[in-house]
């Protein structure tokens, strides 16, 4: 019995393996579709030069402007709706009232959050738009920096923009415009918190998914696959070359967001806090993050690396595409119990059979040995017939009954 749940457990391990690394590549794609697919969210970086000025990294849903006298705004069309909150100016058709509702619900409440994890004040009158659809999205951006044909969102921190559109580029599917709003204020939100300073692309792109909490199931089961087949980036060589490949951009991103809730776990808030402080007062990123943990970037990659293999290696993440997995493993339990079942009906039936096999043999060896004795046997037989007392003759007479001697 040991020795089948041992062979079990190898069993599942395997399946679970083998499963998530055959998914992770086929379902990776959802979670950050390159130019041409139906990607959201700006979720396609790489570097980024401007013509004029130092050399920048930065995700190619915020695009490259130095300042507002080299892009020119469109205005807003005719019909829009303009919510004025004080800090945010928030414009959008009539057909697009009722999703943006929450938006303007929850804006308040999503700028507290952002301050809050940064440690600084941020978000400060900044404008958002909502268009109807990808095209129209780029009639409100300025024609010197378009949108991404790929993105459903984008984000000008030197122009306190934001772009929104409520379809998807392709396939005309409505998009989560929380978890997009979310992603590109972070975006503006950081810019905000280190006043225009560098960080590094995986930094700047893993804190806006970190903390639009987007996709994080897909993230979860393309971390599992990398961890346990060996295909983790290293954090310099996703700020050198973000890659273009669909499944290494989606490691890229899971590992970018996944690295920065490292960094900003409860433990080490106010570490965070103080890295932000530091490239903000001017400090390179390198020192300042060396400062605020008493590491580098790297010895802190070693132990999020760590951490990962204990998370992702030991218990596994079933979500999404898994679920085939574990029905999987579900059918193998199923197929363990039907075998059990079938095997203690099977050894029950041997028992009757041999219990009733055994009696079948004792009354035979009685048989057998009544034959063998004979006359003695026979005479013990009437000798047990002479024990019981024999019935008396009974007659009537005149009414009565009377025994006969």
């Amino acid at each position: 019995m040991r020795r089948v749940r041992h062979w079990l457990s190898f069993l599942a391990a395997f399946v679970l393996a083998f499963g998530f690394r055959m998914t992770g590549v086929a379902q990776a794609q959802e979670l950050a579709p390159l130019p041409g697919g139906s990607g959201g969210g700006g979720e396609a970086t790489a570097p980024a030069k401007p013509s004029n000025g130092p050399a920048l990294t930065l995700p190619r849903d915020v695009p490259v402007v130095l300042s507002a006298a080299q892009a020119h705004v469109p205005p807003l069309p005719a019909g829009y709706i303009t919510k004025d909150l004080g800090w945010l100016r928030f414009s959008y058709p009539p057909q697009a009232a009722e999703r943006v509702e929450s938006l303007l619900r929850d804006a308040e409440s999503v700028r507290a959050e952002l301050a809050d994890a940064l440690g600084q004040n941020v978000l400060e009158r900044i404008e958002i738009r909502v268009a109807p659809t990808v095209s129209d999205m780029a009639r409100l951006a300025p024609p010197e920096a378009p949108p991404p044909d790929y993105a459903d969102g984008v984000a000008y921190p030197r122009l306190r923009l934001i772009l929104l559109s409520m379809l998807a580029p392709r396939g005309g599917e409505a998009v989560e415009l929380e978890r997009v709003f979310r992603h590109e204020l972070a975006h503006l939100a950081l810019e905000d918190a280190v006043l225009g300073q560098h960080v590094p692309t995986w930094f700047n792109e893993g804190l806006a998914m970190a903390l639009s909490g987007e996709s994080r199931y897909d993230r979860l089961r393309v971390l599992w696959n990398a961890t346990i087949s060996g295909t983790l980036l290293p954090l310099s060589e996703i700020d050198r070359n973000f890659p273009t490949d669909h499944f290494e951009v989606n490691i890229a991103y899971a590992q970018s967001a996944d690295f920065m809730a490292f960094l900003m776990r409860q433990s080490d808030k106010a570490r965070f806090a103080a890295l932000i402080r530091r490239v903000r007062e001017g400090s390179p990123f390198e020192r300042a993050i060396n400062d605020a943990y008493g590491s580098d970037v790297r010895k802190l990659e070693f132990q999020w690396r760590s951490d990962l293999e204990r998370r992702y290696t030991m218990l596994p993440i079933l979500t999404g595409g898994g679920i085939i997995w574990v029905a999987g493993i579900g059918a193998l339990g199923a197929a363990y119990v039907r075998k059990r079942r079938r095997a203690k009906a099977i050894l029950d039936r041997w028992e009757r059979e041999e219990a009733i096999e055994d009696a079948l043999r004792a009354r035979a060896l009685v048989e057998a040995k009544d034959e063998t004795d004979g006359p003695a046997s026979a005479r013990a037989h009437l000798g047990l017939r002479a024990l019981k007392k024999p019935e008396m003759a009974k007659i009537e007479h005149e009414g009565r009954w009377h025994t006969l001697h």
